[in-house]
């Protein structure tokens, strides 16, 4: 594990779920840190600074001296956000993050970005694919890629890690494996109209190894995406969680359009908590097929670690999946 003791990090976006993770992992490493977000902190690390202000003002905040930024402020829920609010804070706080290294002379900067700058596809992704974002989320995150590198361009002595996570999950996690788990335990799962949707995906602790050993290597950029090799589809997602932990959960196929048409009756009463709404219908049916290039060359990832990953987040939650 790399000493951080001495550094002060930065950590935007410290209360969402990675960001919460990344700290823990961050103080364990000896790291001082500052945790900055708009959410009050899920959890506070003993020593830590935490700033409850917005990454757009970053640079005017009286802040002590840091060492070392790890950018993940972002607004990316989707659906739920206007077009602009996107632009607004991922492009303006990447500016406001090098504005900050650059007062500071931080040497170092993780970025999170997203495998959204790759666009939905078919086909197979890697770190070299050519971005063709669709959605104002993943444009916005291409930009804030562009913003960050051009911080790096303007000194020799600068490191640069950029992330594309794919779909992440664990503890905390809120989002699409969470409500996956939370219809099983309800006893069924739908399939909309396919199976066979590649989704790539990491477990959150997983997904940190990859960062950090990106940030330790001697090379001034590091562009990785975050995911595992398996590129598990759908079924494979769904049955692994439903045979290994909800063994009495039905699964059913049923057609798109049908289920696009419960799901748009159903989130006009916010989907009775279970979280269905038309856009999770699509992205249900939209392969997200990101293979971890960096990753596998530099031997990081393991034969099954998808399903060491649903095993450690069923331990780490203790079979709740929340």
């Amino acid at each position: 594990m790399t000493n951080l003791q001495g550094q002060r990090a930065l950590v935007t976006g410290a209360s969402g779920f990675i960001g919460t993770h990344l700290a823990r992992r961050l103080a364990d490493m000896g790291a001082e840190l500052v945790c900055l977000d708009l959410k009050p902190p899920r959890e506070e690390l003993p020593g830590a600074l935490y700033v409850r202000d917005d990454v757009r003002r970053l640079s005017a905040l009286n802040l002590p001296k840091i060492d070392r930024i790890y950018n993940l402020a972002a607004v990316h829920t989707t659906p739920g956000h206007p077009d602009h609010e996107y632009y607004d804070t991922n492009v303006w706080g990447a500016l406001e993050a090098v504005k900050l290294a650059e007062r500071d002379n931080v040497q170092h900067i993780t970025f999170t970005s997203s495998i959204s700058i790759y666009g939905p596809s078919e086909e197979k992704k890697v770190e070299t694919s050519e971005p063709a974002p669709v959605s104002a989320y993943g444009k916005s995150k291409l930009m804030a890629e562009e913003i960050h590198r051009g911080w790096l361009r303007q000194a020799a002595d600068r490191k640069l890690t950029i992330v594309r996570p794919a779909v992440v999950f664990g503890a905390g996690e809120g989002g699409n494996f969470a409500r996956m788990a939370a219809l099983l335990k309800k006893g069924f799962f739908v399939f909309p109209g396919r199976r066979d949707t590649i989704k790539s995906c990491i477990y959150v602790e997983d997904l940190l190894d990859l960062v950090l050993a990106a940030g330790a290597t001697d090379s001034s950029y590091e562009l990785l995406n975050g995911a595992y090799p398996e590129c598990p589809t759908l079924e494979t997602i769904v049955t692994s969680l439903r045979d290994n932990y909800f063994p009495s959960a039905k699964l059913y196929d049923v057609p798109q359009g049908v289920v696009m048409g419960a799901a748009k009756t159903l989130a006009t009463f916010k989907g009775f908590g279970l979280g269905i709404h038309p856009d999770r219908v699509t992205k249900l049916v939209r392969s997200t097929y990101v293979y971890p290039g960096w990753a596998t060359e530099n031997g990081l990832l393991a034969d099954q670690a998808f399903r060491n990953g649903l095993r450690r987040w069923a331990d780490a939650t203790q079979r709740s999946f929340v």
